[in-house]
């Protein structure tokens, strides 16, 4: 390990990408730190330490999901608030477009000139989206009483915050593209990590250990021990199932040309257990916060004026099943995850388009004729491989909710050490690791992923570079 991170840094352009990402999640950090005008940042830090701790219900809850999911940071209420999120939920947008409109398919099909379009749709569309929750946000905080009162009634208030998250999510969206072109990773994806990376020291220091036995409010040494085990077990996983692949097997046609035959060489085509990664989570959490804050506005507005009745046990009745920690409201979000990973699949993945390009490049699968029965037994083979990395994305889903019932850990612990946001750390790194990994081999190093390399920077021949 010592020894590849040395190649690593032997590298100069590989050791200038590295420092200039570092670099701009540095600056993304500083920005981490600067508040928006006139809100009350210490009744804002209250709310969300008692969201916290019971699990997080109402709008406090939606704040939770968009800063683990965005690298924002809403518990602050800071210029980069919103974090990258409308960004990426524009770039999906358009993604499913693309797959579902013709129109948008055409452009896609330009090239370098159809993508700068899509481009330039997504950041207007980023702008639109930064408004539309920027408005949302802000009328939460003054409808909850977070703003100062010297702010509240000035309209120059509304006009300065809501430009200063529009651009903070704007200027996040400039630095992860400057990542993607002068630094090394995926931007988007290296600012969310780093967010939720910035968490974890907060959430291990609420892990109360009980050095008394006869505190039982703590966790004892035993239930640490299985904490760490169980976290180490999760990771292990995450990263097995990230690598995992069907790999079916591909025969290529041979061609004879005079006395010589070409061709038949053997490969794989390699289907991902998880294909979808964590989207799937990402788009299961967003719709079921819908249903925890409307039944809980429901039920407040049936409760007043001390009403009883079957309206006011039947909304009862749907705000307790669909907190956080019911199990009506895991059930149906781990149906939300199946549903989202099938969605998922059929944008990304065409079984009728794979067989045609088989068919056109001269392959294969070994007993099966090209065309209608390649596409059926791919999208059997995709239906089977789905149902696996959907039920391993429900294992991770739920797993913070399970540790905190049954170990009594805070949830910021479970949300933060394990779950969703192990996942996406997990994801990013290994994306990481292989850059790295492709940037040593390219140049002859070994790697950290055991690849071949004689670790002395030189090329076939042993010419040195």
């Amino acid at each position: 390990m010592l020894k590849t991170l040395l190649n690593v840094f032997k590298i100069d352009e590989l050791r200038n990408k590295i420092l200039f990402t570092l670099g701009m999640l540095l600056v993304f950090r500083i920005g981490h730190w600067i508040p928006l005008p006139g809100v009350n940042q210490e009744k804002l830090q209250e709310l969300f330490d008692q969201a916290a701790k019971t699990g997080g219900s109402g709008l406090a809850a939606v704040a939770s999901y968009v800063t683990m999911f965005s690298g924002g940071s809403l518990q602050q209420s800071t210029i980069f608030g919103l974090g990258i999120m409308p960004y990426i939920t524009a770039g999906i947008i358009f993604q499913i477009l693309g797959s579902f409109l013709p129109q948008f398919k055409a452009i896609q099909e330009e090239g370098p000139s159809g993508r700068q379009k899509i481009m330039e749709y997504t950041r207007y569309a980023t702008v639109a989206l930064c408004v539309v929750q920027g408005i949302g946000w802000l009328t939460y905080l003054t409808k909850s009483d977070l703003i100062r009162p010297e702010w509240l009634q000035n309209p120059l208030w509304w006009f300065m915050s809501l430009s200063a998250l529009t651009a903070g999510t704007m200027f996040l969206m400039w630095l992860g593209e400057q990542i993607d072109k002068h630094g090394i990773g995926n931007g988007a994806s290296m600012i969310i990590m780093a967010g939720i990376l910035a968490n974890i020291p907060n959430a291990i220091e609420m892990v109360k250990v009980n050095f008394e036995p006869a505190d039982p409010n703590k966790m004892g040494w035993m239930g640490l021990i299985l904490l760490a085990a169980g976290f180490v077990g999760v990771t292990m996983a995450a990263v097995l199932m990230q690598v995992a692949q069907r790999r079916i097997p591909i025969q290529q046609a041979k061609h004879t040309r005079g006395r010589k035959v070409y061709g038949g060489q053997k490969s794989y085509l390699p289907m991902r257990i998880n294909h979808g990664g964590v989207m799937p989570i990402i788009f299961a959490s967003s719709l079921m916060i819908f249903p925890t804050v409307i039944f809980v506005q429901i039920k407040e507005w049936a409760r007043q004026g001390g009403n009883t009745g079957f309206f006011v046990d039947l909304s009862t009745f749907l705000a307790d099943n669909f907190a956080g920690h019911a199990f009506l409201y895991l059930l149906t979000y781990v149906a939300m995850i199946y549903f989202f990973s099938y969605f998922w699949i059929t944008v990304q993945f065409n079984p009728e388009d794979m067989s045609k390009q088989l068919k056109e490049h001269g392959s294969f699968i070994p007993g099966l004729r090209p065309g209608p029965r390649t596409a059926e037994y791919l999208e059997t083979v995709v239906t089977r491989v789905t149902f696996v990395g959907a039920g391993f994305l429900a294992l991770i889903a739920v797993l913070p909710t399970v540790i905190n019932g049954a170990m009594n850990v805070d949830m910021m612990v479970t949300q933060f050490l394990g779950g969703t946001g192990l996942l996406i750390v997990v994801s990013v790194c290994m994306d990481f690791l292989q850059r790295v990994e492709a940037n040593l081999m390219m140049r002859n190093y070994q790697g950290f992923l055991g690849g071949e390399g004689d670790g002395g920077g030189r090329l076939a021949g042993g010419t040195p570079r």
